[in-house]
């Protein structure tokens, strides 16, 4: 399987390969994409290197905006999220919701794959769309040894969201929400 997909991949770079009548080119990527984000989902380094060999584009986004990084992180596949880290997967790549790899780790208790991606270049307070950071999402779920973490690495623990919730709010269990209409 491993060697097809090798040469599957190898042959889309090929434009005989997009113009032949019999095969529908973006029907061929769709279910290269499904291959991809399955072999993260599922923590199968075989078949992610098989990717990485090929040139496949490692922050291809789903319909969601994950990334193959996203959705390893947030399935507690360690072993994946350090190959596609090291291969040069995008870190502080965010979903269309904003959140990010660590975001997704910390709310599923991956504290392993969390440190890990604390140790990557992004920004402590990178935001998502409701304007959560990923210490306030380590104080919402307790996760204190990130939130130390965190604050090390120059997370602003007095930060707040657009409710006022900050994650040092939210480790002491004050959370903040819209006011009822």
């Amino acid at each position: 399987m491993r060697i097809c997909l090798l040469l599957f991949c190898s042959c889309l770079s090929f434009s005989a390969w997009a113009a032949s009548p019999e095969q529908d080119p973006e029907a061929i990527r769709a279910q290269l994409q499904d291959y991809y984000f399955d072999a993260a989902r599922r923590g199968d380094v075989p078949m992610l290197d098989t990717f990485i060999e090929s040139g496949y584009s490692l922050d291809t986004r789903d319909d969601k905006g994950y990334t193959a990084l996203i959705l390893a992180a947030y399935h507690g596949q360690a072993p994946a999220v350090e190959r596609l880290l090291a291969a040069g997967a995008d870190a502080c790549a965010q979903d269309q919701r904003g959140n990010t790899a660590l975001m997704g780790a910390i709310f599923k208790g991956e504290l392993q794959i969390a440190r890990r991606l604390m140790a990557t270049d992004c920004s402590p307070d990178q935001r998502n769309g409701a304007g959560q950071t990923a210490a306030m999402y380590a104080g919402l779920f307790k996760r204190q040894e990130l939130l130390d973490a965190l604050k090390a690495k120059g997370a602003d623990l007095n930060a707040e969201d657009p409710l006022g919730n900050s994650a040092a709010r939210l480790a002491s269990g004050e959370i903040r929400t819209a006011a009822p209409r």
